[in-house]
């Protein structure tokens, strides 16, 4: 199947990704402990993570030119976070580092029996962007505006600059936000985590809640990432459901699959790849990453993904 819109032509980047960033702090546990208990770490790591920052560095890691336009704190943090995109290729003169601001964090505690994680984060409030300070150029200069809807007025913005160019709009969203309304309609690839259709229509079943997503909001393509079982897409009128990966050399860390996952769509997209391809695309690379701690530390290079899809190793 054929994603239902063209893509512009002529852009400097193919994905400009707004929205979180973070420095993740990694803990690796023998299982998750008890309330009121105590476990001893096994190992523990500093790493950069953050939905969108992770997708841009997936989407660079791939081949195709990705910018990052986002806010850090002006602090030691925030400079890690910073050069950790520069290193990868992304270019960020959109990014940039706030006074007085502390960069999101996120302490993420690892289930080394299984690589399942749970995360305690925190976002400052001086990072959030408003309407009038949305960055409109990240909307004009690249085939797609991939976002978080964290700064909902300001996604509001930027999804309709991006209309009026004719750049795609992909959203990467797992929690109902205020505005919510306003910005999905404008949206034109919707991939969100298992439970957000039921958080938003009230309807607990995959297929039900992306189809009343669809019919309510009119995005072209919706989608559910499901972890191992791989991912369920809506298009067209149809459902693509495709099995997941194994992870190469057994499962370290789930910690950026779901964003790896959307690098993964929107390479396949941009490849010129069929909606099928893409979601196979997606799942090979979210398993690659799981192949090791951290968000971004075994996102795959398009050889690496190239053998997984041709080896077979579905779940």
């Amino acid at each position: 199947m054929k994603f239902p819109f063209e893509l512009p032509r002529e852009r400097e980047f193919d994905v400009v990704g707004f929205g979180t960033n973070a420095v993740d702090f990694l803990i690796r546990v023998p299982h998750y402990p008890a309330f009121d208990s105590k476990v001893e770490l096994s190992d523990y790591t500093q790493a950069a993570g953050g939905e969108i920052a992770t997708a841009m560095v997936g989407l660079s890691r791939l081949g195709l030119r990705a910018a990052y336009a986002g806010r850090f704190g002006k602090e030691p943090t925030g400079d890690f976070g910073i050069r950790s995109l520069s290193d990868e290729g992304v270019d960020i003169r959109l990014a940039e580092q706030i006074e007085g601001a502390v960069t999101q964090i996120a302490f993420i505690v690892i289930d080394e029996r299984n690589g399942e994680r749970t995360i305690i984060w925190k976002r400052d409030a001086k990072l959030a962007y408003s309407e009038e300070e949305a960055p409109a150029e990240a909307a004009r200069i690249g085939k797609v505006l991939h976002f978080t809807p964290h700064d909902t007025r300001a996604c509001i913005r930027l999804a309709k600059e991006a209309r009026e160019f004719g750049t795609i709009v992909s959203i990467d969203i797992d929690n109902v936000f205020e505005g919510i309304e306003d910005l999905l309609p404008l949206v034109d690839i919707l991939i969100a985590s298992a439970g957000f259709p039921a958080k938003l229509t009230g309807d607990e079943s995959p297929r039900g809640g992306l189809r009343k997503l669809q019919e309510r909001y009119g995005c072209p393509v919706v989608g559910l990432t499901l972890g191992e079982k791989g991912s369920l897409v809506h298009c067209e009128g149809g459902f693509i459901e495709t099995r997941g990966f194994g992870v190469p050399g057994g499962c370290k860390d789930t910690t950026g699959a779901g964003d790896s996952f959307r690098a993964g769509f929107l390479y396949g997209l941009l490849k010129g790849a069929t909606v099928e391809e893409s979601a196979e695309a997606a799942n090979a690379v979210a398993a690659l990453k799981c192949r090791a701690v951290g968000a971004r530390t075994s996102l795959p290079t398009g050889k690496e993904l190239e053998d997984l899809l041709n080896s077979g190793q579905r779940q």
